[in-house]
């Protein structure tokens, strides 16, 4: 079965990886770095930064992804996935700032406000999916019989 949200959304979250990664770079060439931050704060905070969004993505792409298929709206799935890329670039840009910003903590939040959310739908969907009546069976009488 095919995952068009989960696979769109996994691919978005790729390129975020990429910008993430690549905006360590040039300060790492700048500053000659080749291990750890060397003290430099703008490098802590992409490097914080890009290890943030390891942290939580593959847990936000499980759950978009076992959502999906176990049916869940795919509406409400797109939703949560554009929310999360947004978050994360948001949340990026606040770690530019060696102080606390909105960008940051707005990224944070919405991020732990989805995964929550997205926690309690999969658990939702898993436990609905028990509660479901069996079906009812019949007997079968052959005919010119009586039961």
């Amino acid at each position: 079965m095919i995952l068009p949200v989960t696979l769109t959304i996994a691919a978005a979250a790729a390129v975020v990886n990429l910008w993430l990664a690549f905006r360590i770079v040039p300060i790492r060439v700048k500053d000659k770095v080749l291990l750890g931050d060397n003290g430099n704060a703008l490098l802590q905070g992409r490097m914080r930064a890009h290890a943030n969004f390891t942290e939580y993505a593959p847990f936000i792409l499980i759950l978009l992804g076992l959502i999906e298929l176990a049916g869940g709206s795919t509406t409400w799935l797109w939703i949560a996935g554009v929310v999360f890329a947004i978050a994360r670039v948001a949340h990026a840009f606040g770690m530019d700032r060696a102080t606390s910003s909105v960008p940051r903590a707005a990224g944070a939040l919405v991020t732990w406000t989805l995964m929550a959310l997205l926690a309690g739908w999969a658990l939702a969907i898993a436990y609905q999916a028990n509660t479901v009546p069996a079906a009812k069976t019949f007997q079968v009488v052959p005919s010119g019989s009586r039961a």
